[in-house]
């Protein structure tokens, strides 16, 4: 209610509610005399009242208004203060978006942020990412005619056992299956990321996801950040803190450069998929834009547009630039994390993506 609305109404408040009252005043009426400013030496007790009268959900929600209204990014280099903040997607963006211009004395403070977070979306998102991937590969390599040095025994046998014939004591083996003729990588897979602002937590995502899918032999695993020039992340998809720390959020966007950049690091494109996650916001040659695109689709590589990566949305993309990439047959929506393992899977399985979007009650940009 405020402090001016309490003396109005001559209400009367408990102790604890009036705490409360005066956290969210301090924020949410902070352009009156008394406010939580972003030089308040109240500060570090504030981040503390609402750790302490707020649920964690909501304590994420109230550091990201405080960001957004009292400029709170420029406290965030105190590491006093981030060590009291709850660590989260939203604030890892954050901190991406000051990269090299975080003191030096609070570099340590935001890695263990930033490491925190990862390992919690680690331990999340690695089994069912994983899971997913690798189930798809395994059905993509069962071969129904293999050769003999091919053949699966055990997976024939169980799938013959029907036809065992008593008086011979054998297995007519009517079904043959196969593991199918082993390569090195059976995929490649390229995560193109816009890094510009409003990309932060979807860049935050991609990571993690990236340095899972690294880790699965059977596919190659690519990673390519975007602004106004291309940078190659892909050697450090081992250490996706360090990746993170890599990204320099901000900036124009260039999106047919890291595509021309990505044509030349595709070498099997019938196998290869490509995920572009960007707004479509597009800075540079947007005609050459529109021709790589059709190049690449052209040249069978498997083209998904992801407007977002994150449980947030797309807020705002380029629709007549979405509309260009469907009329090329590119699915182009956003996705949220926990749909992005079965994404990739049905993607690697070369499955209908629009379709697959439908039956996920996934809203897809069409012309």
């Amino acid at each position: 209610m405020g402090r001016q609305t309490r003396q109005e109404l001559d209400v009367v408040l408990t102790k604890q509610e009036t705490g409360i009252d005066n956290t969210l005043e301090a924020l949410y009426n902070s352009d009156r005399k008394g406010g939580l400013g972003p030089s308040s030496p109240n500060v570090s007790r504030w981040l503390g009242d609402i750790r302490e009268y707020f649920p964690q959900t909501v304590v994420k929600v109230m550091q990201q208004d405080a960001i957004k209204r009292i400029n709170l990014t420029s406290m965030l280099n105190e590491p006093e203060i981030l060590g009291t903040l709850i660590p989260d997607v939203h604030l890892v963006a954050n901190l991406m978006t000051l990269g090299r211009a975080i003191p030096q004395k609070t570099k340590a403070t935001a890695r263990l942020v930033v490491q925190k977070v990862v390992d919690e979306l680690m331990q999340k998102l690695m089994t069912p990412t994983q899971q997913a991937i690798i189930g798809s590969l395994n059905r993509s390599a069962r071969n129904r005619r293999p050769k003999h040095n091919e053949i699966n025994w055990a997976e024939t046998i169980k799938r013959n056992l029907k036809h065992y014939q008593p008086e011979y004591k054998t297995v007519i083996p009517e079904i043959r299956i196969g593991y199918g003729r082993k390569r090195k990588s059976m995929k490649d897979i390229v995560l193109c990321l816009d890094q510009s602002g409003s990309m932060g937590t979807s860049v935050v995502y991609s990571g993690i996801f990236g340095a899972v899918m690294a880790s699965i032999p059977a596919i190659n695993t690519k990673m390519v950040v975007f602004d106004t020039e291309v940078a190659d992340l892909t050697e450090e998809l081992h250490d996706p803190v360090d990746l993170l720390f890599g990204v320099q959020l901000g900036g124009g966007t260039d999106i047919n450069k890291a595509l021309t950049y990505c044509a030349q690091i595709i070498t099997k494109p019938l196998d290869t998929v490509l995920i572009l996650i960007t707004d479509l916001y597009e800075g540079g040659n947007l005609e050459a834009m529109k021709n790589m695109a059709a190049q690449l689709v052209n040249n069978g590589v498997q083209l998904i547009t992801l407007l977002a990566l994150n449980d947030d949305g797309s807020t705002a993309f380029d629709h007549q630039n979405a509309e260009f990439l469907s009329s090329l047959g590119v699915p182009v929506f956003a996705c949220t994390p926990d749909l992005f393992p079965e994404l990739m899977a049905a993607a690697l399985n070369k499955q209908d993506i629009n379709q697959w979007a439908g039956d996920h009650d996934i809203k897809v940009h069409a012309k």
